[in-house]
């Protein structure tokens, strides 16, 4: 494999995101939506995420897009404008490549320089890989909510792990 690069994020790479996501919908529990997003969607969703000032990295190999990370608002009241909820994704067949650990890297880095006190992923509490890898970056379990999210004909908890950014 090529030399992997993380950088943000441009319109042109939605195609890329889109495809992963949409691997995301219809195959994983790690996004609980049920309908393929379109272009125009994932579009939409990048526009917003820098009206808000929020990072969106790509990692790139080749011409490829391989995964993405981002984060975006905890939850709308005031008090928690220092919490931002993480996410990343990864192409599908590339797992332990290193370019999740680079991805997430890259967002933490961000968060800490934009002022963020608190980074929140939301996690499927059978996704054990995910748990692990957020483990190493030092993020701790703090919360399971059962059956949170119905998808593919089961009830799925939902575990929160945070990192408080330092």
């Amino acid at each position: 494999m090529s030399q992997i690069a993380i950088r943000p994020a441009e319109l042109d790479d939605m195609e890329g995101i889109l495809e992963i996501v949409n691997h995301s919908i219809l195959h994983t529990t790690a996004n609980y939506n049920y309908d393929p997003q379109t272009l125009g969607d994932q579009q939409q969703w990048f526009t917003q995420k820098c009206e808000k000032n929020f990072p969106v990295f790509v990692a790139e190999s080749s011409g490829c897009i391989l995964g993405f990370s981002t984060y975006g608002t905890f939850r709308e009241r005031t008090g928690y404008r220092f919490t931002v909820e993480h996410s990343v994704y990864v192409l599908d067949g590339n797992s332990g490549k290193g370019i999740g650990r680079q991805l997430l890297s890259a967002l933490i880095e961000s968060a800490k320089q934009q002022g963020y006190h608190n980074m929140i992923g939301g996690i499927d509490a059978s996704n054990s890989e995910s748990i692990a890898f957020h483990k190493k970056f030092g993020f701790v379990e703090c919360g399971v909510i059962r059956q949170a999210a119905f998808k593919f004909d089961r009830w799925l908890d939902l575990m929160f792990m945070q990192l408080i950014l330092k």
